[in-house]
C-alpha cells in the first residue's frame, strides 16, 4: 500500500490530572495521511517519537492514572505566572486565559513540555478568602 504525502500541523495541550493533582503541557506534531485505500489517519509525534493521541485516552505522567482534563495550551503556564503574582486583578486572570471550564484546543500555541506543576497550585487563584 501506498501512502500519500503527510500534512503536519502542530499543536499543544497542557494537561491536570485529576487523581493525583499533576499539571503539565505537551507539544505535539500532528500528522494528517491517506492510505493506499483512500482511509485518512493521523500520527501523533511528542519531541520526535511516535505517541498515542492525547485525546483518546490521556494518561497522568506522574502516577499513571486516567482521570486527566485537557486544556488549551498555556493554561498550567498561565496560572503558575499568577501564582507569581500574588495581588492578580480579575482582568489578569481573563487575559491570561486561565478561566476555568474550557476543553481542548488551538494549533500554534506555545510548547511547553518542561512545565509541571500540581492541581492545588493550578487552582489556588480561584479560591475566594
Amino acid at each position: 500500500m501506498s501512502e500519500s504525502a503527510a500534512t503536519t500541523v502542530h499543536e499543544a495541550y497542557a494537561f491536570a490530572c485529576m487523581r493525583c493533582g499533576y499539571g503539565w503541557e505537551q507539544a505535539y506534531e500532528i500528522e494528517h495521511h491517506v492510505d493506499g485505500a483512500n482511509n485518512d489517519f493521523v500520527i501523533y509525534k511528542a519531541d520526535g517519537e511516535r505517541v498515542p493521541s492525547p485525546l483518546s485516552w490521556p494518561t497522568c505522567t506522574n502516577c499513571g492514572g486516567h482521570v486527566v482534563r485537557i486544556m488549551r495550551a498555556g493554561r498550567v503556564s498561565a496560572v503558575q505566572r499568577l501564582l507569581d503574582n500574588p495581588q492578580p486583578t480579575r482582568s489578569a486572570i481573563e487575559d491570561s486565559g486561565a478561566r476555568e471550564g474550557e476543553a481542548v484546543a488551538a494549533a500554534g500555541a506555545p510548547a511547553g513540555a518542561g512545565h509541571h506543576w500540581h492541581l492545588s497550585d493550578l487552582l489556588h487563584p480561584f479560591h475566594r478568602k
